[in-house]
């Protein structure tokens, strides 16, 4: 497909709609923004263990690479704060990342980084939840028989790993700084089901999407280790969850050109419909696709996140 035929499909999907305020500034002859620019930088999170979510960047890589008419680079990061700092340090031009990466993106250089992308499933949902995990064998069924036994987070920018789960605590009068025999980061959620399993803790917060707590879940760390034979998921059990929280982003520097901006967004939207049988391959659900979304999408992950750091600052905690 050429460029030109990006714009159309973007427009047909009613994604440009929120372009219109650009200004005349923004008229550029075509291709002269990419003039002196020899490649575009994305940052990504995430084992490199699960062959679909490689699959998933490569196939991403080459549809922007296509759409833009330059080589993407991408940035691979094991751990939240990689692709946060380079985000926020301007080292990359464009990232995907949780609600809770970009309220830290946010955080330190505001309206520098913007989310235009977020995944919405068939149902209209933009979602997805945290959950608190145990081992199938455990005596614990419920979140007030886990005071006094330690407690698993993913990281200290997960959104459903740590900062949701701590703030839906509070609300139910648990202080998660005390409630819990002890605390500790995993690393990540491959980390957290792999510790769970060993007995590290107690139990783990995990991500879950795919379905609700009402009728379950098919997808979540939990998922994808069962389908590599790493874990079997009837050793675990599901006895809290919180949610639906804010979908991850695709987040761009707003310093970039104006038409780079507009065919990320334009490219990556139009791909379920243009190769709904590559959008399946990389692991979406059939009927979903991507939604254009703004800051205000995720205002209540960004007060949440400087809520809890102002709850940590007043214990004396670390930001």
């Amino acid at each position: 497909m050429g460029r030109s035929a990006w714009t159309s499909a973007a427009a047909a999907l009613g994604l440009l709609a929120v372009l219109s305020g650009c200004g005349e500034k923004q008229k550029l002859v075509s291709g002269d923004w990419r003039n002196g620019i020899k490649e575009i930088r994305m940052a990504v999170s995430g084992s490199n263990d699960d062959p679909r979510l490689v699959k998933r960047r490569s196939a991403y890589q080459a549809r922007l690479s296509q759409a833009i008419g330059l080589p993407i680079k991408l940035y691979e990061s094991s751990d939240y704060n990689g692709v946060i700092q380079a985000m926020s340090s301007g080292q990359v031009d464009l990232a995907q990342m949780a609600g809770g990466g970009y309220a830290n993106v946010d955080a330190q250089i505001g309206k520098l980084a913007a989310p235009i992308l977020t995944l919405r499933q068939a149902e209209g949902e933009t979602g997805y939840y945290s959950a608190l995990v145990v081992r199938a064998d455990s005596p614990i069924r419920s979140l007030a028989d886990m005071k006094g036994h330690s407690l698993g987070y993913v990281d200290f920018n997960s959104t459903s790993g740590y900062l949701v789960p701590r703030a839906k605590f509070r609300e139910q009068g648990i202080d998660p700084d005390t409630y819990f025999s002890k605390t500790s980061f995993a690393g990540g959620h491959t980390q957290a089901v792999m510790a769970l399993a060993n007995g590290q803790f107690d139990a783990a917060i995990l991500q879950a999407s795919g379905g609700d707590p009402v009728h379950g879940f098919s997808r979540g760390a939990l998922q994808t280790m069962a389908r590599r034979k790493l874990v079997d998921l009837k050793d675990f059990r599901i006895i809290w969850t919180a949610g639906p929280i804010p979908s991850e982003a695709f987040v761009v520097r707003t310093d970039r050109p104006q038409p780079m901006i507009d065919t990320v967004r334009g490219a990556m939207g139009a791909l379920p419909y243009d190769e709904p049988d590559l959008w399946l391959e990389i692991g979406q659900l059939d009927g979903s696709a991507y939604t254009s979304v703004t800051r205000d999408h995720y205002k209540d992950i960004i007060a949440l996140r400087a809520a809890d750091i102002a709850q940590r600052r007043g214990q004396g905690g670390r930001p």
